[in-house]
C-alpha cells in the first residue's frame, strides 16, 4: 500500500491550557447538574488539585468517588456506576490521569447500560449514549483526556482491554502544567515514554506518503526525546507545558489518520501488567526493543526515518535506530527486560505467552504479520532469563 486510507476526523473535545484554566470550570458544567467527581488514590487531596475542583465548581452538586487504581478495573467502576444510580448523576468529571479518565468514560456508558458492564468492554455492547464527562488532567501521558478510547480490567480474570466509546469522548478537558509540581520522576518517565509510544505505534509500521502525519509524528517524537534528554529541568514551566501538550497531541488521533497503525506493543505488554503488575510505560520499554527486531524487514523503511528525523542517525540505518531506541529508554531509567523491572522468575515467558494466547493476542497479524511463533520470539527475548 503506498496510498492513505480514506478516513473521517473530528475531535469534540474543547480543551483548556494553562494555569488559569481551572477557573473556566464554572462555565463548562451546567449549574443544575449533579456531578460524580471521579479520583484515583487521593493523591488530589494532598496536593490542592481537589480543593481547587471543588472551589471553581462553586455549589453544584458533587458526589465524590475516589479509588480508581492505575488499571482501573470492572469491580472499582461497578461500584462508581452504581453510585451514579442511586444519586441520579448526570455529569461524569474525571480528576486525575489516564486511568482516571478511562474509568469516567466506561462509568458514564455503563451507568445508561442494563447488562454486564464487561459487554461494552469487550464490544459485545457498542454505547449509542453516555453521560456528558469532563476531565481535570493531572498527569500528562495517555491523551485520554480527548481520544474515545478507554482501558478496562477485569481483576477477576486478568482480562486487560481497549474499548472504544465515542459517546463518552470527553467534552472538555483542563490541562493546567503546574499541576505536574507534585509527581514523582518515576511517574514522569512513565508518561514519556507512553507518550512516545503511543506516536511509534501510529508512525512504525510501513510508508504510505503521508506527508503531514509523519511531519507531525516526527515533530511530537523530537519533543518527548527532548524532554527525556533535558529532563533534569523537568520541574520548570516549560517541561511541564512541553510535556502536558505533547502528551495529548501524541494520540488525539491527528497522528493516525488514513495510515496504518500497528498496536502489537501495546497488546502483548498489557500481559506484563497484569501479570506482575508493572507501569504501563515500563512495560512498553521491556516490550518493544524486541518485537522491533523481530519484525525489523517490515518496518525497516520507517525504522530508518525515524532514526534520520528524530534521533539524527547520518543514514537512515533500522538497526542503529532501534539501538538508539534502547539506549534512550536506558537514560531515562526505564527497563527493556523484564530483568531490568526486578521481576526473577523463570517462567515468566510462558506466563506471558499463555495469557496472550487465552486472550487471543498471540498472533496479531497486521503488516508485520504476527503469528504465534513470532510473538514466542518477542516474548522470550524481552522476558526470559
Amino acid at each position: 500500500m503506498s496510498h492513505l486510507f480514506d478516513f473521517s476526523y473530528h475531535n469534540p473535545t474543547q480543551i483548556h491550557f494553562g494555569p488559569s484554566s481551572f477557573s473556566r470550570l464554572a462555565e463548562l458544567i451546567p449549574r443544575d447538574a449533579r456531578v460524580l467527581l471521579l479520583y484515583g488514590g487521593g493523591s488530589i487531596l494532598a496536593n490542592g488539585i481537589h480543593a481547587r475542583v471543588r472551589d471553581a465548581l462553586g455549589d453544584v452538586e458533587v458526589v465524590e468517588f475516589g479509588g480508581v487504581e492505575p488499571n482501573p478495573t470492572l469491580e472499582t467502576l461497578a461500584r462508581a456506576v452504581d453510585v451514579v444510580r442511586a444519586r441520579q448523576i448526570d455529569f461524569v468529571l474525571a480528576v486525575g490521569g489516564g486511568s482516571v479518565a478511562d474509568g469516567a468514560k466506561f462509568v458514564a456508558c455503563a451507568a445508561l447500560y442494563d447488562g454486564d458492564g464487561w459487554d461494552i468492554v469487550s464490544g459485545r455492547h457498542k454505547p449509542v449514549a453516555a453521560l456528558p464527562v469532563g476531565v481535570v488532567l493531572t498527569l500528562p501521558a495517555t491523551g485520554s483526556e480527548s481520544n474515545a478510547g478507554a482501558v478496562v480490567t477485569r481483576a477477576a480474570t486478568r482480562e486487560k482491554r481497549v474499548v472504544y466509546v465515542p459517546p463518552a469522548r470527553p467534552r472538555f478537558a483542563i490541562l493546567d502544567p503546574q499541576v505536574m509540581s507534585s509527581l514523582p520522576d518515576r511517574q514522569l518517565q512513565n508518561g514519556l515514554v507512553d507518550a512516545f509510544m503511543h506516536v511509534c505505534e501510529q508512525y512504525l509500521t510501513t510508508p504510505v506518503g503521508a506527508l503531514v502525519q509523519d511531519g507531525y509524528a516526527e515533530a511530537v517524537l523530537r519533543a518527548l526525546k527532548t524532554l527525556a534528554d533535558d529532563f533534569a529541568n523537568r520541574h520548570t514551566p516549560a517541561w511541564r507545558q512541553n510535556m502536558m501538550w505533547a502528551a495529548n497531541q501524541a494520540l488525539c488521533g491527528i497522528i493516525g489518520v488514513g495510515v496504518p497503525q500497528d498496536w502489537a506493543t501495546h497488546r502483548i505488554a498489557v500481559e506484563l501488567t497484569a501479570l506482575y503488575g508493572l507501569d504501563h510505560g515500563r512495560t512498553l520499554s521491556i516490550i518493544q526493543p524486541w518485537l522491533l527486531r523481530e519484525t525489523i524487514e517490515a518496518k525497516r523503511a520507517k525504522l530508518g526515518q525515524l532514526g534520520c528525523a528524530v534521533f539524527g542517525l547520518p543514514a537512515a540505518d533500522a538497526e542503529a535506530t532501534i539501538a538508539a531506541l534502547e539506549a534512550f529508554y536506558r537514560r531515562l531509567g526505564m527497563p527493556v527486560h523484564l530483568a531490568d523491572a526486578g521481576i526473577d522468575d523463570a517462567d515468566a515467558a510462558e506466563r506471558v505467552m499463555q495469557a496472550l494466547r487465552a486472550h487471543g493476542n498471540a498472533a496479531l497479524g497486521g503488516h508485520a504479520e504476527l503469528d504465534d511463533a513470532k510473538t514466542w520470539r518477542i516474548v522470550h527475548a524481552a522476558c526470559s532469563r
